[in-house]
């Protein structure tokens, strides 16, 4: 077997292989003929048990479009174990950082004036740096203390020709293996491209910014910076700099920690908003990038990374989280259900047993132990197992829940999530409600009522038409069709029976009033008579309904016994 790659690509499908080679996948690399790629003394021992806390380091060493790699796959629970999720999870996004030359140089290039003009002072030690980019301290000419991130120089071109290699190596791996194209990696490493192409995009983490700002107003005790534009481009993103701590280094016995407690629910109030209610959530909110500000307020910062959750879903997945907590498995499988997307190799009575028992672990668990987000995951992992496919956008959420988690836990060793979501399901309900009769949701539902009503006379005509020439049809699929008949026939009967007995019943009751010389008990013949055959009539009818179906059940569990059998 033989393959034609391009040369400049060679290196990043070598680092492929080896990372394949590493955690126990040579039997991609053989059956796939990319054994010829490496020479065999450059490629590592495949490990029995291959090191998992390993990957996000060796992630880390192979580059920035690596680490995101690892961040993406990270939400991706039908493609990895959970074990290589949990790790990469823990992935540091952190790199050495560049010489402030080549900062001014950006800034040059994409403000169009030196450093020296545009800020009254520009810090040149960068206060963190990242794979993509690095972040300064600055002050505007008006006085306005700023974080300015800037992105990392020729990381654009390093990425773009990453994802090229990506792409032709996924191209071929679909051609050549039946795994690759049942996980569909082209359509994978599409959805990577974009979401990498975003985040190199600071005019979109700016829009997210101001978003997420406008979304949150309501909630005093958490803050959002503002994007500077005049002063941000693709490659600058210019912000208000928001003096704080990081949550990782408040210590319990100081005088906030009475707060605590508010803190953190109010900050998985305004997450639970994110999620439920607007469809648009800060999809990374790890202690790092949440500061204790000097007010004591929770500020959100790096929005590079967001997610979308549809209207549609938004409250059966609120449904679905409100009855896992209360216990409920029958109503969390089937909103899990109506969620992801049910394949061929959909097992429903396994993925009910998975759920019922993920349920039975979770009633049992702690205050400490239970944590939303690794339910989340394991219910998505159950559901893969029995043949259901969510969007990636479940599993990052779960990801999210999970450091959201971590955060509440050290804001507030005792606050507990699942009481929370129970608490605050009622009023997200009722906001979802009031949201749907906004004034742009009642005239479209008025131009759909218009159109309705403007076809309603064509539909009603076409209908007497059809009934007219005889033309209505009724189909019912159903195994035995014979036995249907019989079935429908038997319950006419009853109810034509039935009616007739009725019918005797209240005209004896109207006859009752008439004097005639025939006389039954005293009373007018007539009448009586029809008393008597009404009541004959309904024993009569009783009885055959009470044999009848007593028959059936004997005839049935026979029948039942065998298919057991």
């Amino acid at each position: 077997m033989t393959i034609s790659l391009k040369p400049e690509h060679l290196k990043r499908y070598k680092d492929l292989v080896w990372l394949l080679v590493k955690y126990g996948r040579s039997d991609i690399i053989s059956q796939a003929g990319l054994d010829t790629i490496i020479p065999e003394q450059e490629l590592p021992s495949p490990a029995v048990s291959p090191k998992v806390d390993e990957l996000p380091h060796d992630l880390e060493k192979l580059g920035p479009t690596y680490i995101k790699l690892g961040q993406f796959l990270s939400t991706r629970s039908d493609l990895l174990p959970p074990q290589y999720l949990e790790a990469l999870s823990r992935l540091q996004d952190s790199a050495e950082q560049f010489p402030f030359e080549k900062v001014e140089e950006i800034l040059i290039l994409e403000l169009g004036q030196r450093t020296t003009r545009e800020f009254a002072s520009f810090d040149p030690v960068p206060l963190a740096a990242a794979s993509l980019a690095q972040v300064h301290r600055a002050v505007l000419r008006d006085g306005r203390l700023v974080a300015v991130k800037v992105q990392r120089p020729g990381i654009r071109r390093r990425v773009i020709q990453d994802l090229e290699a990506f792409d032709e190596l996924a191209e071929f791996l679909e051609r050549h293996l039946s795994l690759a194209k049942r996980f569909m990696l082209q359509a994978t490493v599409a959805e990577f491209r974009k979401a990498v192409m975003r985040e190199l995009d600071f005019r979109q983490e700016a829009q997210n910014l101001i978003v997420l700002a406008r979304n949150l107003r309501d909630y005093d005790l958490i803050v959002v910076p503002a994007p500077i534009e005049e002063y941000s481009s693709s490659r600058v993103l210019t912000m208000d700099y928001l003096e704080g701590r990081k949550l990782t280094t408040i210590g319990f016995t100081e005088p906030l920690a009475a707060e605590r407690s508010k803190l953190a629910d109010h900050l998985f109030r305004a997450y639970l908003q994110q999620i439920f209610l607007d469809g648009f959530y800060h999809a990374d909110p790890h202690p790092g990038n949440l500061y204790l500000t000097g007010d004591g307020r929770l500020a959100l910062v790096d929005l590079g990374m967001v997610a979308r959750i549809s209207g549609a879903s938004q409250q059966k997945l609120l449904r679905m989280m409100v009855a896992i907590g209360e216990g409920r498995s029958e109503e969390a499988a089937e909103f899990a259900v109506e969620l992801g997307e049910k394949t061929l190799l959909f097992d429903e009575k396994r993925f009910r047993k998975e759920i019922s028992d993920l349920i039975i672990r979770y009633q049992r668990a702690t205050i400490k132990e239970i944590q939303a987000g690794k339910i989340l995951l394991e219910l998505l992992k159950a559901a893969g197992n029995s043949g259901i496919r969510f969007p990636s956008e479940f599993t990052m959420l779960g990801k999210t829940l999970m450091n959201l988690d971590a955060i509440g836990r050290i804001l507030d060793p005792s606050y507990d999530p699942n009481a929370a979501l129970r608490r605050y399901s009622g009023q997200l309900l009722r906001q979802r409600i009031r949201k749907t009769v906004s004034a742009a949701n009642v005239f479209e539902m008025l131009i759909d009522s218009q159109d309705f009503l403007r076809l309603l006379p064509k539909r009603i005509g076409k209908i007497i038409d059809l009934v007219a020439e005889n033309r209505v049809r009724m189909q019912a699929n159903v195994i035995d069709e014979k036995y249907l008949m019989t079935g429908l026939q038997k319950i006419a009967n009853r109810l034509t029976l039935g009616l007739i007995l009725a019918a005797l019943i209240v005209g004896a009751a109207l006859m009752m009033r008439i004097r005639t010389e025939f006389t039954l008990f005293g009373y007018p013949g007539i009448p009586i008579l029809f008393f008597l055959i009404a009541v004959i009539g309904s024993l009569a009818l009783v009885f055959s309904i009470v044999i009848h179906d007593e028959r059936a059940k004997r005839m049935k569990r026979p029948r039942d016994e065998d298919g057991e059998k």
